[in-house]
């Protein structure tokens, strides 16, 4: 009954660590790894986690088999995607999966599958030649925060 974070294949150690930090300073109790993410105990994740990594559970464990034993209409698994739907015109629910993928390849095709909801933060750039994309810690902690600013105005 609550909004967790999945990890699919983030391979950076800050990255992890970044995202322990986000997740703390927006009450996420849980992360969901799959094995192919790098390893919290890593001396870059815990000092990039500031703390967190004693305060946000994580665990690691095969998320093919993991999602669909939770995920429902109540309890939906969101995806981040770069042609996902536009973040600030969903309704969001306060509960489910938000799946983050690998900094280079996304969420992999076998977890796309499970997701309910492909979801994207819109770039308000006007050039060109403005950046392709988010880091994936700097994505989370603007995910997290449309989430839980809905949460706050129900």
């Amino acid at each position: 009954d609550s909004l967790s974070v999945v990890l699919n294949g983030i391979q950076d150690p800050g990255n992890i660590g970044t995202i322990l930090r986000v997740c703390d300073w927006f009450g996420i109790q849980n992360i969901f790894c799959d094995h192919d993410c790098a390893n919290i105990f890593n001396p870059k994740s815990v000092q990039a986690s500031m703390g967190a990594i004693f305060r946000v559970n994580v665990f690691y464990l095969d998320l093919v088999d993991f999602i669909p034993r939770f995920t429902n209409s109540d309890f939906p698994c969101y995806g981040t995607f770069l042609e996902g739907e536009n973040i600030y015109r969903m309704n969001l629910q306060s509960k489910g999966f938000i799946v983050m993928g690998n900094e280079g390849n996304g969420i992999t095709a076998g977890i796309e599958q499970l997701v309910d909801h492909k979801i994207t933060i819109p770039s308000f750039a006007h050039s060109l030649y403005s950046t392709e994309s988010l880091n994936v810690g700097v994505a989370t902690g603007i995910i997290l925060s449309e989430f839980k600013r809905i949460e706050y105005n129900k």
